[in-house]
């Protein structure tokens, strides 16, 4: 689902704390974008954080 292909992250699971400290649990999501990459010499899609994307460690197409 949500996860990075180059760096893996993934889904986190944390506790959201109300005022009253009512504990219920959320999810984290990276921002993952569908992008096409150049993957040694050959063009294919890939699943990539924006992190990945903005430090240059994929060659976008």
């Amino acid at each position: 689902m949500a996860k990075c292909e180059i760096c893996e992250k993934e889904v986190n699971y944390q506790m959201q704390v109300s005022h009253s400290h009512r504990r219920t649990s959320r999810t984290f999501k990276p921002n993952v974008q569908s992008v096409k990459v150049n993957d040694n010499g050959t063009p294919r899609k890939m699943n990539v954080c924006t992190r990945c994307l903005r430090s240059g460690k994929v060659e976008r197409i």
